[in-house]
């Protein structure tokens, strides 16, 4: 078994547009001169912060390989920008660019070995975004449950919708033409989809979870501006983001995976399967959103999968 090793830090951020000092918090699991890529994990929210993305934390154990979390500005334990709310020219795609970037050269993984990235959720739409870039010392990518386009998500969301039962519906379409998002009937649709489609673990929440809901409902500052009011109603920065004319661009071996159930429905992976040059799509049969929370040995079967991906030294096997 592999030793565990914890090291935190900050990383400081400059931002143009901000007066005060700002940083990126971060947690490395495992040594980073140990030879081996680290895996540098980018988490979902936008704004939901790196602990429910935790299990990814045993690549170390069972991989030996080296795994960066991080807290992306304006939530969790880096730097708040509450003075930013609704500010969409502000919360972009690219200040997590900027911010991705910053970090990796604060580590040094550009060289050497180089690193690993994976996105989870928004954290993929930012993925693929940042490979196609071709960033130097990027190895491989994983895209968890990501999005090709918001324009594919809505369609994906409103297929599931259309699956609920009608009261749920009904009440979703009054809480959206009124604006009003707190009626008892709407925060009852709500449940029955997260823990239909978000993710299925049984409890719900999971203990993993909560540190991701607690982030989101304390500062709305960073979901709000760029996703919209709620997780069925889109609208913000992020309103009209596409990765799609980029994909080609993306030269890195790469893995998708969703679930059979995902919020990130299998019409939104389509354009990283058809355009990304070398790639594999997993769907992980019951699976939801945070499927790497669930049981019936999804967790399980999601660390295997990922970890052989990157540890495989002829790349061909694995696509």
């Amino acid at each position: 078994m592999v030793e565990t090793q914890v090291l935190e830090g900050k990383a400081s951020f400059q931002i143009a547009s901000i007066d005060e000092p700002c940083f990126t918090y971060y947690k490395i699991i495992g040594d980073l001169s140990s030879g081996s890529p680290p895996v540098v994990v980018a988490h979902g929210g936008p704004g939901a912060g790196h602990e429910y993305l935790l299990t990814f934390a045993d690549l170390w154990r069972d991989y030996g390989l080296p795994v960066v979390f991080y807290d992306q500005i304006g939530c969790a334990s880096s730097t708040h920008l509450p003075q930013k709310a609704g500010d969409e020219a502000f919360w972009r795609e690219e200040l997590f660019q900027d911010e991705l970037d910053n970090l990796l050269d604060h580590l040094g993984l550009r060289s050497g070995p180089g690193f690993y990235l994976l996105g989870q959720s928004w954290g993929g739409m930012l993925g693929a975004a940042f490979a196609s870039r071709r960033p130097k010392g990027l190895r491989r990518l994983v895209l968890a449950s990501a999005l090709a386009s918001k324009e594919l998500a809505g369609q994906g969301t409103r297929l599931l919708r259309e699956q609920m039962p009608p009261d749920m519906r009904k009440a979703l379409d009054e809480a959206e033409e009124k604006g009003e998002y707190d009626s008892p009937a709407y925060k009852n649709a709500l449940d029955f989809y997260y823990r239909k489609h978000v993710c299925r673990a049984d409890p719900f929440p999971p203990a993993e979870l909560l540190p991701a809901l607690k982030h989101l409902s304390e500062d709305t500052t960073v979901y709000r501006t760029m996703n919209g009011p709620s997780p069925l109603t889109s609208s913000g920065s992020l309103d009209s983001w596409t990765v799609i004319p980029r994909l080609p661009k993306i030269t890195t071996p790469t893995l998708i995976y969703n679930g059979e159930y995902d919020t990130s429905h299998d019409i939104a992976q389509v354009p990283f399967f058809e355009l990304i040059p070398q790639v594999r799509w997993i769907t992980f049969p019951n699976g939801g959103h945070m499927c790497h929370l669930e049981g019936g040995g999804l967790r399980e079967r999601i660390l295997k999968v990922v970890g052989e991906f990157l540890t495989q030294k002829d790349i061909t096997e694995v696509l």
